[in-house]
């Protein structure tokens, strides 16, 4: 695996016994692992009392490092013996390697799903349904008499439907309208190519 000089200093700190010792390692490898497979990002993950010790600003760079290491061992499909080699060449002992790599083992699938869901195929339009409406007065009782659209996209997703509703005035509808001309021509240029 290839990593940033970065990434490797921050793990190279992670293996360092005087910076993180025997209480704060296992649990800067468990916040690592919990942060990725949170929901929603957690802003107090760092404060755990083991971690209180160790210098913020190393803490933070060796949580980069770890989380990226992760990723990448994720992404690459790394079995065991990769990620304990890969360690080993960061001066990790032989304990700290075995802590990292089974909690590695532990939640390698769960990552995988995380990454996996991760896409960059935007929805499908299915359908489009709109509606005409007006603004006849606006939150101060001043009278407005503004016509807009409410916008209605059934799309999919990975098999899964969803609606995305929005409203838009007739300048934004027609912008909206001109671009989506622009793409269709675009797309059939492309395609006699």
């Amino acid at each position: 695996m290839e990593l940033s000089e970065s990434v490797q200093r921050g793990l190279q700190s992670l293996a360092d016994p005087s910076v993180f010792d025997q209480t704060s390692f296992p649990a800067l490898v468990d916040v690592s692992f919990r942060s990725l497979l949170s929901s929603h990002g957690d802003p107090g993950v760092l404060d755990q009392p083991e971690l209180k010790q160790v210098d913020q600003i190393l803490l933070k760079q060796s949580h980069t490092a770890a989380i990226t290491f992760i990723l990448e061992a994720v992404k690459q499909n790394a079995d065991k013996s990769t990620v304990s080699s890969c360690l080993e060449e960061l001066t990790f002992s032989a304990e700290r390697i075995e802590i990292f790599c089974s909690t590695y083992q532990k939640h390698k699938k769960e990552l995988e799903r995380l990454l996996a869901s991760i896409g960059k195929q935007p929805p499908r339009v299915n359908d489009v349904s709109w509606r005409l409406q007006y603004h006849m007065k606006n939150g101060q009782l001043d009278k407005v008499n503004e016509p807009f659209y409410l916008i209605s996209l059934n799309t999919e997703n990975k098999g899964t439907p969803e609606d995305i509703n929005f409203t838009c005035t007739v300048e934004q509808l027609q912008d909206l309208v001109g671009k989506l001309k622009d793409a269709a021509k675009s797309v059939e240029k492309a395609s006699q190519m």
